[in-house]
């Protein structure tokens, strides 16, 4: 068995991924539909970090970016027919932009607020 350091920043930054990648894809709404389906991989990349936290993170951010595209499958189409043209589409996306931008902020601060340690893995020789 060999031994791996996973830097506290390393960590932080995967702590950090899927809320960047899911505000970026909420402000480029051409970006969104190629994101939902990227972000599976992300997100089960990073559920499986040695680091707690790092998966705290990841998980919240995941919930939140898929309960709000998940609600917009139940709610968009009501939604939309409210306004019956593009201003629709517009207020679904503002919905989703409502939830992941201001809360995904916040857990980016608050990640960068914590003190994140280096951790020492065992890793077997291949």
């Amino acid at each position: 068995m060999a031994t791996k350091t996973i830097t506290g920043k390393s960590a932080l930054f995967a702590a950090r991924l899927f809320n960047i990648a899911s505000i970026i894809a909420t402000l480029i709404a051409p970006l969104l539909m190629i994101w939902i389906a990227a972000s599976i991989f992300v997100y089960a990349s990073i559920a499986h970090h040695p680091n707690p936290r790092t998966v705290y993170y990841n998980r919240i951010s995941g919930y939140r970016f898929y309960g709000a595209a998940g609600a917009m499958v139940v709610f968009g189409q009501p939604i939309y027919g409210l306004f019956n043209n593009w201003h629709g589409l517009v207020a679904a996306w503002a919905i989703i932009a409502v939830v992941v931008v201001p809360f995904g902020l916040w857990d980016i601060i608050r990640a960068g607020r914590e003190d994140w340690q280096d951790l020492t893995i065992e890793v077997e020789n291949q």
